[in-house]
């Protein structure tokens, strides 16, 4: 205890203690408490690069959309080539056949011999 009385005089006599107190409260508080912190400003860096470069690919799917745009204007056979793609239509001489990947056929149940 007389351990503590005495650092409690030495800190009490150092003058500047109480700026310094008040400094480094200051520092945490702006650092890293506040809405306006150095904390919330490399968050909102990072957030503000991800929206970036989410407009880049906003952007070049734009002008995808609008080269398609053009191309339908201009080419009456684009539309027919999409409806057959996207929409499955066809001519009413054709037949369409879809084939899907990565699927199974279904195996016939087996049945068990009786002994």
């Amino acid at each position: 205890m007389k351990k503590l009385i005495a650092l409690w005089v030495v800190l009490k006599s150092f003058k500047p203690l109480k700026y310094i107190i008040v400094i480094v409260i200051a520092v945490l508080l702006i650092g890293f408490v506040d809405e306006n912190s150095v904390w919330s400003h490399l968050r909102n860096k990072e957030h503000m690069s991800e929206l970036k470069s989410e407009i880049d690919q906003l952007n070049k799917e734009h002008e995808h959309n609008k080269e398609q745009i053009k191309m339908l204007d201009e080419d009456p056979k684009a539309i027919q080539k999409i409806a057959r793609e996207r929409y499955f239509m066809k001519a009413d001489d054709e037949d369409i056949y879809i084939l899907k990947e990565g699927e199974e056929p279904a195996s016939a149940p087996q049945h068990e011999a009786a002994q």
